[in-house]
């Protein structure tokens, strides 16, 4: 029975880690890329699949230790139902003011103005 507690930890443990990873490169490639088709693809992406693990990880301890809950899965489910749609979204009303003979408004001149750069 402790070997099987011990693997479950093991792997709580390992979707923890790349739970952090995903969302520590989301949260990264949303600051450091300049343009918002692609900026759009950095919290769409990998933020999901890190928040979706970081729940499934949840999940897998609640189920271990006993004190199983529903919330994580139903946090998961709104999560990856909602973010490809809100993506896909504000990418149709990107290319739809492009395309409508209204250009989108330059951004302020500042160079760091929404990014991180490494000056």
């Amino acid at each position: 029975m402790t070997d099987i507690l011990f693997l479950t930890e093991i792997l709580v443990a390992a979707l923890l880690v790349i739970g952090a990873v995903f969302t520590l490169i989301g949260s990264y490639g949303l600051l450091k890329l300049d343009q918002p088709m692609k900026r759009l693809h950095a919290p769409t992406k990998a933020s999901t699949l890190g928040v979706g693990s970081l729940l499934l990880a949840s999940m897998i301890h609640g189920f271990t230790s006993g004190e199983a809950s529903l919330h994580e899965l139903l946090v998961m489910a709104f999560l990856f139902a909602t973010a490809p749609i809100s993506g896909n979204f504000i990418a149709k009303v990107h290319l739809h003011r492009q395309r409508g003979g209204k250009e989108l408004p330059a951004p302020p001149s500042e160079e760091r103005w929404a990014t991180y750069s490494e000056q």
